[in-house]
């Protein structure tokens, strides 16, 4: 396995040299992504995943430099592999130490295992590549689950994570705020090329804020994932404490994703009132705080007028286009899914249709209802698996919250994520992808790091009483 890891990327650098110089080059910046991933997950598998965070970050970013500088669009781009060939590393550790898996785990894994076959078999016959895609961005985020349970994390490596996680968003959220102020020209290229009419125009102050990722939606699932550590727990903030958090905040609103406040109140009101009755007050004061300053600082901000108009279109739902779309898609799409409960199969909807439609999205490719998209994808029979297993993620879930030990935060952080993450269905499916990435991130780390250490402990006795008994 440590051969393969080492010779994939040289391969990967080697295909890149036949062929033309902009794939070539592509392929090598690929390669170069992926070598310092096979090394981590042989060598030092928990610090993977934060690598793995910062690729998905910044790829593409990575993508549009290339492309400007090449003065070449592409709409389908070898970099785009970049954050799901990183990620697919995990398996490493994974199928190294796959004999720790405990049954709870199995269990779920097993779930998710049969929808996603169904899926893929519907995929394959009628969606061609684009469920090979579409499969992996499933599949990757979900490696997550047996990768904490097969790395021995401590509660202080998973701080760590969670730092680096809040730095890297800090990043991302100054690039941001850098591309609402200026639109360094390699995006202004690319929003050219894109055609995205929804993300404004690439001039100052016009632009919806996309920072490193692919789009807004993207941009502020990313924050929204980091910001809730970052508020509940000092030790979560990352290197800057509150002025990140700040920074984090400016640049959430100026990706204008209302979507995602409402994803971040439900993952705080979740950790607040699952804490114990002194945090809760903590916490609620900390959240004070940060309104507070916000109150003061966004009026002052350039462009401010759009971003409060944007922010009180949240008080009138019923008069938003978003919102009224968001109801007839559900009401038009509705007597679809019912008249077709087989489904359509993995790769019929999101990104992945652009890769059967030469370039271009697909029918379903724009679809802002999750569950609509989840019952498109798998029909009813996948459905029951895919939810049967979110269901039982939810009930371990549970279990870890109400045990009082030094696991209990991260619990209660992977609760306040599950809870986001089905609350998010109403406006688009998060599980594959980046979004997935984050997700499970934050619920494996709550789940199935504490799985680990347990189990641990259970071999530690039986190891002691064989050392006394073993003759000397």
């Amino acid at each position: 396995m440590m051969i393969m890891g080492l010779l994939l990327p040289l391969m990967i650098g080697f295909a890149s040299a036949k062929l033309d110089y902009s794939n070539s080059l592509q392929g090598a910046i690929l390669s170069t992504i992926l070598f310092p991933a096979f090394l981590l997950a042989l060598l030092r598998p928990k610090l993977l995943v934060s690598y793995t965070l910062l690729i998905w970050a910044i790829a593409p970013e990575l993508r549009r430099i290339i492309d400007w500088s090449q003065d070449v669009y592409h709409s389908v781009s070898l970099l785009s592999l970049a954050p799901l060939l990183t990620g697919a590393t995990l398996a490493i550790p994974v199928l190294r130490e796959i004999h720790k898996i405990q049954k709870s785990s199995t269990r779920i894994i097993l779930l998710f295992a049969v929808a996603l076959v169904y899926g893929a078999i519907i995929g394959l016959t009628k969606n061609g590549m684009g469920s090979v895609y579409d499969l992996a961005n499933y599949i990757v985020p979900l490696l997550l689950l047996p990768y904490f349970a097969v790395t021995r994390f401590k509660p202080k490596d998973i701080d760590r994570l969670l730092y680096t996680f809040a730095n890297i968003a800090v990043m991302v959220a100054i690039y941001g705020i850098i591309q609402y102020l200026t639109v360094p020209p390699w995006d202004a290229f690319w929003m050219r090329h894109a055609d995205m009419l929804s993300i404004g125009t690439p001039y100052p102050l016009e632009i919806r804020v996309f920072s490193t990722l692919n789009s807004p939606g993207p941009a502020a699932t990313f924050l929204v994932f980091a910001l809730v550590p970052m508020i509940l727990e000092k030790r979560w903030q990352g290197t800057l404490r509150w002025i990140g958090v700040l920074l984090v905040v400016i640049c959430l609103l100026t990706t204008l994703v209302r979507s995602a406040w409402l994803v971040l109140v439900v993952m705080l009101l979740m950790y607040i009132g699952s804490s114990p009755s002194k945090g809760k007050w903590k916490t609620l004061i900390q959240l004070v705080f940060v309104a507070s300053l916000l109150f003061w600082i966004v009026p002052k901000l350039p462009g401010a007028e759009g971003l409060v108009a944007r922010v009180e279109t949240l008080s009138s739902v019923k008069e938003d286009q978003s919102y009224n779309e968001r109801l007839s898609l559900w009401q038009n799409m509705l007597p679809m899914v019912a008249a077709n409960p087989v489904g359509e199969g993995i790769g019929s909807v999101g990104q992945s249709t652009k890769l059967g439609n030469s370039g271009e999205l697909g029918e379903y490719g724009n679809m802002d209802n999750g569950v609509i998209a989840l019952l498109l994808t798998f029909g009813v029979l996948g459905a029951v698996f895919f939810f049967g297993a979110l269901g039982t993620v939810a009930k371990q879930i549970l279990t870890r919250v109400t045990s009082k030990d030094i696991w209990q935060p991260y619990a209660r952080l992977a609760l306040a994520a599950w809870t986001g993450a089905v609350v998010s269905l109403v406006s688009d499916n998060g599980f594959p992808g980046l979004k997935g990435y984050l997700i499970w991130m934050l619920i494996g780390l709550g789940i199935s790091a504490r799985e680990i250490t347990q189990s641990r402990k259970k071999e530690l006795p039986h190891a002691a009483v064989e050392r006394k008994i073993a003759p000397h």
